[in-house]
């Protein structure tokens, strides 16, 4: 069960639409011997288990530490002003059962029609990726669009 943060600007409700819009990296952080791996990754988020869905080589340093521990922290946050965004802790689960379908929807999500022999090269790979399923056992947001004033263009 996901405990939201009694400080968290957003509901759960307006979480889910805010990372279903958002169209970029969760920032993963997990425990590397005696400094945290900060690891970006496409993402989706699954509304109806309430998970975060990643997926990486089984060769990349994020796998090799989550074999270790499947504690993590996350955070899905704007680059560009106003800044918003939805940080947590979360328990991670790694898979290859269904890591192609998961595959197939974060290079459609992340590309598009937009960079094909990327998409291609990604899945052609799939035999050698873990699908990650992050867990959430507790969130907040935080919106500073109220408190910045608009750029002007």
């Amino acid at each position: 069960m996901t405990v939201i943060s009694s400080k968290s600007a957003w509901t759960l409700d307006a979480m889910e639409t805010f990372l279903a819009g958002a169209v970029i990296p969760i920032r993963i952080a997990a425990q590397d011997g005696q400094f945290p791996l900060i690891c970006s990754v496409w993402f989706y988020f699954d509304a109806a288990s309430k998970q975060f869905v990643c997926a990486s080589h089984e060769r990349s340093k994020l796998i090799r530490v989550l074999k270790k521990s499947d504690r993590c922290g996350f955070e899905i946050a704007t680059n560009d002003s106003p800044y918003r965004g939805i940080r947590g802790k979360a328990v991670t689960a790694l898979s290859r059962e269904n890591v192609e379908t998961s595959l197939n929807r974060l290079v459609d999500r992340y590309l598009g029609t937009t960079n094909a022999g990327l998409g291609q090269w990604l899945l052609s790979r799939v035999d050698e990726e873990y699908e990650i399923r992050l867990t959430p056992t507790w969130m907040t947001a935080w919106d500073y669009g109220e408190r910045m004033e608009p750029t002007a263009d």
